[in-house]
């Protein structure tokens, strides 16, 4: 039986504002069971390209653990939370590996509106929120941002983002993955709207990556309603990097 390796091979930085991952990445833990979880070359690019070995990567939505992968891969201490006790004992499982990495991992239940953390403690945040309510990661969870509405989620949205600016440390970077939407026909620009809210939490906008996504596949009953129908297939994703 292949080992798998603990690093991707042949890894480059990316270096232009449209990201395209078609071989996810399974090196290491990582796989795509959880769902929704984000490809590990996203948090790996930008944790290499905003913070140095040592420092403190923080994911507040941390889910199926990837990017407390990347961060025990890279030399970068961490802090996860989620709200969902399933989502922490999985993390938790992911990282259950050795390296040559000396990094400290530390995964919790909480809630991404009241971090329990200090002020300015955090170097990097790298996150993966849920697209309000289009994946419910839970039936009743009370706190769960997946159980929301676009502005329910929008208002609490917010504070995630005030919290954020709090215990980031100034002049770093806060990196969070959103998508678009669409009801009876309409896009409903959730990214934008989010990225908005962080602007007016003090961040400012550092980049805006257009990221491509490799499930939406215009064949079957999709192609046919785009047509019927008069609408395009939603196939990207916004990744904002914002700077306190």
């Amino acid at each position: 039986m292949k080992k798998t390796p603990l690093q991707p091979e042949n890894f480059e930085l990316e270096t232009n504002t449209v990201w395209s991952f078609p071989n996810r990445g399974k090196w290491a833990t990582h796989d795509a069971k959880y769902r929704g979880n984000w490809s590990p070359y996203i948090p790996r690019n930008i944790i290499l390209r905003y913070s140095e070995v040592g420092d403190t990567v923080l994911d507040q939505f941390v889910g199926g653990g990837t990017t407390a992968v990347e961060a025990k891969l890279t030399g970068r201490n961490f802090i996860g939370i989620d709200i969902n006790s399933k989502a922490v004992e999985i993390s938790k499982s992911k990282c259950a590996f050795e390296c040559e990495t000396t990094s400290l991992v530390d995964i919790l239940q909480g809630d991404a509106r009241k971090l329990t953390l200090e002020n300015e403690s955090i170097d990097l945040i790298c996150t993966h929120p849920p697209y309000a309510d289009i994946i419910h990661y839970s039936e009743d969870i009370d706190g769960d941002l997946s159980l929301l509405s676009i502005k329910p989620f929008l208002m609490e949205i917010g504070k995630v983002a005030e919290e954020c600016f709090r215990v980031l440390k100034k002049n770093k970077f806060c990196a969070i993955l959103l998508g678009d939407t669409r009801k009876k026909g309409m896009v409903q620009p959730l990214a934008f709207e989010t990225m908005r809210i962080f602007e007016l939490a003090g961040f400012k906008t550092k980049e805006i990556i257009i990221k491509e996504q490799h499930n939406c596949k215009a064949t079957g009953f999709w192609k046919t309603n785009s047509i019927k129908h008069n609408f395009l297939l939603l196939a990207h994703e916004y990744l904002f990097v914002f700077k306190k």
